[in-house]
């Protein structure tokens, strides 16, 4: 009996103590789920940002992309005709536009009330609108970062246009300069050997032009230079080409002429500055120019002898009393 008292003791109390160990045990489970759990769920939203960043550096790539694409196909052209083409080609590869349209006058806002809208301006000069229809509100960012990189597109083309003013333009007298001049010289010796054309060289210098810069100063100068180049202009043909050739030496360039032609040419420029008066400031000027002429072929075959031949007969007009044209003469 005593043994069985023993023994149940035992036994409630083997128990206990495994019940004790067991409800241990299972609180500490609890902890470590709650904790995985926690760990896991820490996990998800560090993949969930992952995956959201992610999306963003894949729109912010699409963006660069865009970007370069446009702006390597727009730097391509150098005509601002041709860039909004380009652009309006290209633009259609990444948002939705019904109608793009460059603009170079001011707009009525009525009008474009259902359009986007991007003013084209340099410094503070407009040079007009890029305007969009159906551009959707999402889409409205990148039409903006696209038209920027239009704007720099024609920002590039005008400065083109600019330089190269600069390299053919005269910047005092507003004709062809000297080099550019020799070069369409050259074209059209070219020209005329291969069709068996004649055409004239004229070489001008008006008459004491140092004296008039001596005695009003080189503003007045300026300005006899100027309105002879505009008169000298004026009495050629569209299809002449005139350029300063160097201080008060101007050089012409008459097309498909012969030495008659080039004579009356010659002459009407000539009569044109004789009769007329130069207003410079508070002087009114009478100038006339002495002109000699050299034709192809007859006073030379490349473009040098052709420049000094007309140089040697501008020598002749001057010494023959000045406000004159010779023509080159191979006996003199």
């Amino acid at each position: 009996m005593l043994n069985l008292i023993i023994m149940s003791t035992l036994t409630v109390s083997l128990y206990i103590l495994l019940e004790r160990i067991f409800a241990g045990s299972n609180s500490h489970m609890k902890k470590d789920y709650a904790a995985k759990d926690e760990e896991y769920n820490k996990i998800c939203a560090d993949n969930a940002k992952l995956k959201n960043d992610n999306n963003g550096l894949k729109v912010t790539l699409e963006h660069t992309v865009a970007l370069y694409n446009i702006t390597k196909q727009i730097c391509k052209h150098l005509d601002v005709t041709k860039v909004f083409g380009t652009f309006e080609h290209e633009i259609a590869k990444y948002i939705r536009v019904q109608e793009c349209k460059l603009i170079d006058s001011h707009i009525n806002e009525a009008e474009y009330k259902d359009y986007t809208v991007m003013p084209l301006k340099i410094d503070t000069e407009y040079l007009g609108y890029l305007v969009a229809k159906g551009v959707a509100e999402e889409d409205k960012e990148k039409f903006s970062i696209l038209a920027n990189q239009f704007l720099l597109g024609v920002k590039r083309s005008l400065l083109y246009q600019k330089v190269q003013e600069l390299a053919i333009i005269d910047g005092l007298t507003g004709i062809l300069s000297r080099r550019y001049f020799l070069e369409r010289l050259g074209e059209e010796l070219k020209r005329s050997k291969q069709f068996r054309y004649s055409f004239a060289f004229l070489m001008v210098d008006i008459d004491h032009f140092k004296e008039y810069n001596d005695r009003y100063g080189h503003l007045v100068g300026d300005v006899i230079l100027k309105e002879t180049a505009k008169i000298i202009k004026d009495s050629l043909r569209q299809i002449d080409l005139v350029s300063r050739y160097g201080g008060e030496e101007f050089s012409i360039i008459l097309t498909e002429t012969d030495r008659t032609g080039a004579m009356l040419a010659a002459e009407r420029i000539r009569h044109s500055l004789e009769s007329r008066h130069i207003r410079a400031y508070d002087e009114d000027l009478k100038v006339t120019i002495s002109v000699g002429v050299s034709v192809f072929p007859s006073h030379g075959r490349d473009i040098h002898e052709l420049i000094d031949k007309a140089d040697q007969a501008l020598y002749w007009a001057k010494q023959a009393g000045r406000n004159r044209v010779c023509v080159y003469e191979s006996e003199k």
